[in-house]
């Protein structure tokens, strides 16, 4: 089960994929999340993972920042994440379950203008350690992928720029990161699947950074 804000997106995906069905949900709207939640539950009758991949970010200088951009960010990237688990976490236990948040380079590193998307995945890393240990006596596993830049739409979708903003901070990122590439999404799902897989049955509290040497720079 997938889900997303744009329907049309959403329709395409499970049309070409016989075991995918969609929510379409929000995760900044409270609501959404119970509601998600039960409509996994009423099409599987369960949930073995839950992986939190929605993210929101603005290149957001500190003197620019005002209360609404600030609250956008957190509301995607730390709230929307905490209501979903706890939305999902009795059927989580009752599967021995395992929870996977995606965060990123920045929540280890810093960087002038992404200060409070950067403070927001940081928090996300640090809710993965303090659930895995809240977690770990009713069976559930969390675990978190620090991606680094990968090839998908979110800097002109979610950051707002230009398409030449944009390719302008690719190429900057490609000259920094130390395999001189950005990432593609095939780079960072297999960790995705393999945390959240049976394999991974002894880790937890972990975050694997995936981003081509990037945070070591």
């Amino acid at each position: 089960m997938v889900t997303g804000r744009r329907t049309e997106p959403l329709r395409a995906l499970a049309a070409a994929h016989n075991n995918i069905a969609f929510v379409v949900a929000d995760v900044a709207n409270p609501e959404d999340a119970s509601r998600t939640v039960e409509q996994v539950v009423d099409r599987f009758d369960r949930v073995d993972v839950l992986v939190n991949n929605a993210g929101a970010g603005v290149i957001l200088p500190l003197a620019e920042a005002g209360p609404r951009e600030i609250a956008r960010i957190f509301a995607v990237n730390v709230i929307g994440p905490s209501l979903l688990v706890t939305a999902a976490l009795r059927y989580l236990q009752a599967a021995g379950g395992s929870i996977v948040n995606v965060s990123s380079t920045f929540g280890q590193k810093a960087a002038p203008a992404l200060s409070h998307y950067a403070a927001s995945k940081a928090a996300l890393e640090h809710l993965t350690r303090c659930w895995a240990l809240e977690l770990a006596p009713v069976g559930v596993r969390v675990n978190a992928v620090a991606a680094g830049p990968t090839e998908t739409e979110f800097l002109v979708e979610r950051m707002g720029l230009s398409a030449a903003q944009a390719e302008a901070i690719k190429s900057e990122e490609r000259n920094r990161i130390p395999l001189r590439r950005r990432g593609v999404p095939d780079d960072v799902a297999p960790w995705i699947v393999a945390l959240a897989s049976p394999s991974a049955a002894w880790i937890t509290g972990q975050v694997v950074t995936v981003d081509g040497g990037l945070v070591i720079t």
